[in-house]
């Protein structure tokens, strides 16, 4: 089993950036795909991106496409969002989320592990 916390969270400008994290603790995080979803008050969970274990194979929702990057560090068994160019359409809460099996793409029953989430607040 894994734990996932996030952090990073936070209040910004529209056209701001923000870098959240994801650390995972109880097994290493190379063994799970790692993806990132959100979700606006009133609005259903939505993908945001995922990244494979190597971090060979991202992917991202159409409107975050050239935003955001997702990335990670192995070594220390953590994921990354950067989130550049914030828009307040982004404000929501952000999970982190792991999966054990193939490649779980957008699909969000398809992961295994969340954390609890952090908050990120975009004002115009």
């Amino acid at each position: 089993q894994v734990q996932l916390v996030e952090s990073g969270g936070g209040l910004v400008q529209a056209g701001g950036s923000l870098r959240l994290s994801c650390a995972a603790s109880g097994r290493t995080s190379s063994n799970y795909i790692m993806g990132w979803f959100r979700q606006a008050p009133g609005k259903e969970r939505e993908f945001v991106s995922f990244i494979t274990r190597s971090g060979g194979v991202t992917s991202y929702a159409d409107s975050v496409s050239g935003r955001f990057t997702i990335s990670r560090d192995n070594a220390k068994n953590t994921v990354y969002l950067q989130m550049n160019s914030l828009k307040p359409d982004d404000t929501a809460v952000y999970y982190c989320a792991a999966a054990i099996g193939a490649i779980p793409g957008r699909d969000s029953r398809r992961y295994d592990y969340w954390g609890q989430g952090t908050q990120v607040t975009v004002s115009s």
